[in-house]
């Protein structure tokens, strides 16, 4: 017997994992009905349940999108992916930007010209001098992190 606690924890594991269903209400599968073993919030489950209908013949990719709670794109997309990634290609990938897209390279030399300039200046004072310049506004841990990572790239200077 499960509680609202477990059911609470489950969810925020999900959710961690990324695998929390956004929209468990349109799944409309009757196994998911019975909230025992298959979970709607599952969002891998749900996935792997609906490429499994489709290529066992079970139902069509029409079928299978209706039941499952998504559009006939996103069924396709998911049966390609299980066929060529298996089911580690069901995980959802992680949403949002996959780097700074705010801070470009000249950006980064600005700021690198500034230092030499004037001395190792904090990433706080630079932030207005290149919201002024460029008319982009950043905060200023990402600049600290995106000039760490050029300073990485560029070869030292030998003796």
């Amino acid at each position: 017997m499960s509680t609202d606690r477990d059911h609470s924890a489950k969810r925020d594991r999900l959710r961690k994992a990324r695998t929390l269903n956004r929209s468990p209400e349109k799944v409309r599968d009757p196994m998911f009905a019975t909230g025992d073993f298959f979970d709607p919030e599952d969002l891998l489950q749900v996935r792997y349940e609906m490429v499994r209908l489709v290529r066992l013949g079970g139902a069509t990719l029409a079928q299978a999108a209706e039941r499952f709670g998504v559009s006939r794109p996103t069924c396709f997309r998911m049966v390609k992916a299980f066929r060529e990634g298996g089911l580690t290609a069901l995980v959802p990938a992680q949403r949002g930007p996959r780097a700074p897209h705010k801070i470009t390279p000249e950006i980064v030399k600005f700021a690198r010209t500034c230092r030499q300039r004037h001395g190792r200046i904090g990433a706080k004072r630079l932030v207005p001098l290149i919201e002024a310049e460029f008319g982009v506004r950043i905060h200023p841990r990402g600049l600290e992190k995106a000039l760490a990572r050029a300073e990485k790239k560029t070869p030292e200077a030998g003796p």
